[in-house]
This record gives C-alpha cells, structure tokens and sequence, in this order.
C-alpha cells in the first residue's frame, strides 16, 4: 500500500475500483481524515489521456458543487505516475450493498432515499452538470441518514475539457436511458430515468430492464414496458405507481423535466403514507402540491410514449391521475386538454361510490318529500 501522496498520510485500503484504488487518508495540515480516490497513470498513452481527462473532469465536476447530497472534494493534485482526488471521507453503506442483501426497505424509506438523491441532481443540473451514471454503487448512505451522490467521473459538462462523440455509449446498461443507449445527445432528463430506474429496483427487488447481455437490456430499456411496481408490491400505492411511470417514460418530453419536481412529487407521496409506516423513516414534514406537472407549460401533443404501454402505467395518465390527488380542477381540466386525454380516465384513483350513494339516498329522500307534499295539497283541497 502507497504511504503517502502529496501531503496526506494512506491510513489504510477501502476499495479498488476500475481505474485504482480509494484509500482512507490523513490531512495534517488541519488534521483531517479524508478519503482518496487515484488513477494509475502507467497506460498506454491514449488510455492515459483519456482516463486522465476523466479523472480531472470529475474533480472540477463534483469540486464546484456544495450541496448536503453531493460528496464534497477538498483537493486534486498528482504524485509521479498517480494522480489523486481527496474527498469527504463518508462512513456509511453504499446503496449497492444494501440491495444485495435483498433487505426489504420500508416504501417510506426508499422514498426519503430517492427523494435526497433528486434533490443533489436538481443541484447538480442547476449548475450545468449532468452525472450520466446514477446506479445504487454510486449513491452512499452516511450514518447521520444523509444521502451522498459520488462518482462524478463521466459527468458532462458545459466546459468539460473532455468531450463525448455522439454515438459513444458511457453508462451502466441496466440504469441507461433511452436516448443514452442509442447514443444520443442526453440532459438532466437522462439522470431522472436512471432515477426512476434505481427507484423501481428498491421498490420491487429487480430491474424493470433484465437480459442474459447488455444488448438485451438495452433492446428492453427501448421497448419493454415494466410492469408498475405495486404489482410487485402490495405497498407501493397507486400514487408512487404513476410518479415511477412518469420518471421511466420513453421520450425526454413525458418524463419529469426538472428533479426537483420528481423530489416534491415524492415527499407529497410519502405524506400519503399511514401514519406508522411514515415513522418508520424519520423526515421533516413538508407539504406541497404535485410539481410533476412541468409539462402542462407545454401546449404540444404528448404522443405515446412507449411500445404495448398499460394504460395503467402510461406517462401522460400518469401525470393526470396524480394532478386529480391534489391540483384544482381548472387546473385538471387544462392539463387535460393538453394531453388530449379525457379526465374521466382519471377516475380509477378515487372511489366515488360513497359519493354517488349519498347522492342517490339524497334523491330518494326528495323524491318522497315531493310526493308526501303533493298528497297534503290534494288532502287539503278535497
């Protein structure tokens, strides 16, 4: 094990990852433990270049962010043939480690978890940084019950000094998004899909995209349409149903346009929740309507989004159904007319048998009253 690089102290090895080795390491400058994350640059000449590039580009990436959700970098700098990134050194579980002990989260908790997340990319976006590479081993879970976003290394950019070609495939295949498998230019919409994505595997225990290779996976992130995740779970309730089918929808234009909407949307649906279930996951109260709405701003026809689509599951309901939960009705009667889909398909979310029974008893009631009156008159009048 490396001794030392630069001025920090290797205390000891946390893990090795493709491009080297994370150590934990000690500032004695201000008496700091930090965690340092290296590259060994003794490649080939292009393959330096490039995991370089990379390796610096996730330093002025996550280095120019201060959010409570993104880990923090202190320092970058280079020893011989090792260059290095010295980090906030996080004690937690990394989200991966958690999934494969196949331990069952309350719904609450995947909420909170999410729900953080959503925040540091909303964060992340509103600077001008798309991350490309949102999976569970790149979300870390610190004991105070904070959530961190790591691993900034293939993040985009404005002024990155790396560049992807279009048609190059960077990502992990089960959390890609549409637009990122075929290659194409991606935005912040691309993180909230993987998003979605991770979210779906938390609430049901699988991926909604599975295949023997990744080009299995990636022909279902294209055209497969996972079943919603309370078919999977009991728990899940028909509002988180329709959050997760609009983050997963195939086209950029019907999934939700900002992250932070996505984050709101889920704290409405955890405030939803029974009582004990919420407390199985302490969390600041907050109240607020739907924002998953963003795109009722846009007066264009939504046209279907995905291939053999549940119209349970479809993007566009969705976003109606859950407006019906909670938006005035001048607001649902615009954003149906938007979507060109009727409000009556909102129906299935709310009983309203007890309100048609009161109605029909109501008129019962009338209708005997009117003829009670008219007996009297006539009793009168004889």
């Amino acid at each position: 094990m490396i001794k030392q690089l630069g001025r920090y102290e290797m205390l000891s090895e946390l893990g090795q990852g493709a491009m080297g080795v994370v150590y934990k390491a000690r500032d004695p400058l201000i008496d700091r433990v930090v965690a340092i994350k290296t590259i060994n640059l003794g490649l080939a000449l292009d393959e330096k270049e490039e995991y370089e590039g990379r390796f610096y580009q996730e330093a002025r990436a996550a280095g120019r962010l201060n959010h409570p959700n993104i880990v923090t970098i202190y320092d970058v700098g280079k020893s011989g043939n090792i260059a290095f990134i010295a980090m906030e050194f996080l004690q937690g579980s990394e989200l991966r480690d958690l999934l494969r002990e196949e331990r069952s989260m309350p719904v609450s908790q995947i909420i909170e978890i999410v729900a953080q997340v959503a925040e540091g990319l909303s964060y992340a976006h509103q600077h001008g940084i798309v991350h490309r590479d949102i999976k569970p081993s790149n979300i870390m879970l610190v004991r105070d019950g904070r959530i961190k976003i790591t691993d900034f290394g293939i993040a985009r950019m404005p002024s990155s000094a790396v560049h992807t070609q279009t048609g190059m495939v960077l990502g992990s295949p089960k959390y890609m998004s549409p637009e990122q498998v075929l290659g194409k230019e991606i935005d912040r919409r691309s993180d909230i899909f993987s998003l979605g994505v991770m979210l779906y595997e938390m609430l049901t225990g699988t991926s909604p995209f599975v295949g023997e290779n990744v080009n299995a996976i990636m022909y279902q992130t294209l055209n497969l349409v996972p079943p919603a995740p309370g078919t999977l779970n009991p728990d899940v309730p028909d509002m988180l149903n329709f959050i997760v089918a609009k983050a997963l929808a195939k086209g950029v234009e019907d999934r939700y346009q900002n992250a932070l909407d996505l984050a709101k949307d889920l704290r409405a649906c955890r405030d939803t929740l029974p009582s004990q279930e919420r407390k199985a996951q302490p969390v600041p109260a907050e109240k607020t309507r739907l924002n998953g709405l963003a795109i009722a701003d846009q007066a264009e026809e939504v046209a279907p989004s995905t291939l053999g689509l549940s119209r349970s599951f479809d993007s566009s309901e969705a976003t109606l159904r859950l407006a019906a939960l909670t938006a005035d009705p001048s607001d649902l009667d615009e954003l149906s007319k938007t979507l060109k889909v009727a409000r009556s398909q909102t129906r299935p979310l709310v009983d309203d048998r007890p309100r048609e029974e009161e109605s029909a008893g109501k008129f019962k009631l009338l209708v005997l009253g009117l003829v009670v009156l008219v007996l009297a008159v006539m009793f009168f009048l004889h």
